[in-house]
């Protein structure tokens, strides 16, 4: 079957698995992705919703995602619908209206995506990368879903020891041995071994522990894995129970997911559900007395007030503007204190919704707007078919008629970039990191 032999000798003797698990990860893997319920719906072939998700689909088959202006516009994020069990989980915490949850270990963003979407604008989201090009595509995916309450960092999770007890929620989807990744990337299998299965299972305790101090007490720790094997899952959360005194929560998750070995956790196991592989579980730290650590800010982010320029492009209703040198910050103003301690103790990818930059001349409208639907407050546009949309996602500029100045760039109504329009041709504000080099 093309696997390691001890991989398949371990499945074969582990009961809870069994040896149709191999035959399962020899199947295609479905295809399935979650709506951006404040953008435009794209028109795609949707087969049966994900049950354990909102606005999530499986598709008939897989499209060129990179081919649909709608894909980069944020309307939608193809996710492993294993993973989008998190948005069930969310859903039956005891949380605050407006919780402040850190993602820990986060790209490419579909968790992230998921999780700013269950906030839905209230509470902040700190979504964490280690790995800094990585950590680039994170800022991506989540500026082109759209919220202001997202910071995107990139720091060792030791490193948020800065902010103690601060998050009412923490989700760490371990780097891991990816066994659930066997169905889709054939070469995962050859890197495969028992000992990186022994070298992960360290790691990820590592990685638990380091972060432990920035959860709150009665705060809950999501942790969840794309691999099957005991050590990495059932083992690790037995450790956050015995050595951090984590009480492990019970979750209540729809057939055909199934509850893990001894009922520690769940499961998404091919050939049972309609995924590539997916082990979470919940645990509840110890109540205790809270760290009143005092928040901090720094000193060159400036707040300032909106004025009839910047409200030209942008809603100020329920928004904190702030100046961080050249730049136009839009930060919620129930959370902007928090963000701004949030800023002061990390290493600062993405900081609310960057609204645009002073120039000699005024304002230059910000990809990051053009992205939100909630901020975006600009009528001058110009429709595009898919053709020309895809040739703008390129950055290519080409014969386009319309008013001289800034345009938003649209397609099926919705919003893609900026163009700076000069009359008899434009230039073509894609952000170059994002411009897509695939061709029909």
């Amino acid at each position: 079957m093309n696997f390691p032999k001890d991989f398949i000798d371990r499945v074969s003797a582990d009961g809870f698995l069994g040896a149709e698990l191999l035959t399962a990860l020899n199947t295609e893997p479905p295809v399935s992705i979650r709506l951006n319920p404040h953008k435009t719906k794209p028109v795609l072939a949707f087969s049966d919703s994900i049950k354990w998700c909102l606005n999530a689909w499986y598709l008939e088959a897989r499209p060129q995602f990179t081919l649909d202006p709608l894909f980069h516009a944020g309307c939608y994020y193809p996710q492993e619908a294993g993973s989008m069990v998190l948005d069930s989980v969310l859903r039956q915490l005891d949380l605050t209206d407006a919780p402040k949850i850190l993602d820990l270990c986060a790209a490419p963003g579909g968790k992230s995506t998921l999780i700013a979407s269950f906030l839905g604008n209230k509470g902040l989201l700190v979504s964490n990368e280690v790995i800094q090009s990585r950590a680039r595509v994170l800022k991506e995916n989540l500026t082109k879903w759209g919220y202001s309450n997202t910071v995107v960092s990139n720091n060792d999770p030791r490193d948020f020891d800065r902010l103690p007890h601060f998050f009412d929620v923490i989700v760490a989807d371990a780097p891991c041995s990816g066994e659930g990744m066997f169905r889709k990337d054939l070469a995962s299998r050859d890197e495969w071994s028992t000992d990186n299965v022994q070298i992960c299972a360290a790691r990820q305790k590592r990685i638990v522990s380091d972060v432990w101090e920035a959860l709150r007490p009665g705060g809950f720790f999501i942790y969840s894995t794309c691999t099957f094997n005991e050590q990495e899952n059932e083992q690790n959360v037995l450790f956050m129970k015995e050595e951090l005194g984590a009480e492990i929560v019970d979750i209540d998750l729809p057939s055909p997911i199934q509850p893990g070995r001894n009922e520690i956790g769940n499961y998404c196991i091919p050939g049972k559900t309609e995924s590539e592989g997916f082990y979470i579980a919940v645990l509840k730290k110890a109540d205790g007395k809270e760290k009143n650590s005092k928040w901090t800010t720094k000193k060159d982010v400036r707040p300032m007030k909106s004025n009839e320029e910047i409200e030209r492009f942008s809603f100020s209703e329920g928004i904190d503007f702030y100046q961080w040198n050249e730049k136009i910050l839009a930060l919620p103003y129930v959370e902007a204190t928090a963000m701004m301690h949030v800023l002061s103790q990390l290493r600062i990818v993405k900081f609310g919704t960057l609204i645009g930059e002073m120039q000699r001349k005024g304002i230059q409208p910000h990809e990051e707007l053009a992205l939100n639907p909630f901020l975006l407050n600009y009528d001058q546009t110009i429709e595009l078919d898919k053709d020309a949309a895809l040739n703008f996602l390129r950055g290519d500029t080409f014969t386009l008629l319309g008013e001289v100045g800034y345009t938003i760039i649209t397609h099926k109504g919705q919003a893609l970039g900026w163009i700076k329009h000069l009359g008899n041709r434009f230039n073509n504000l894609y952000p170059k990191d994002w411009r897509i080099r695939m061709r029909p």
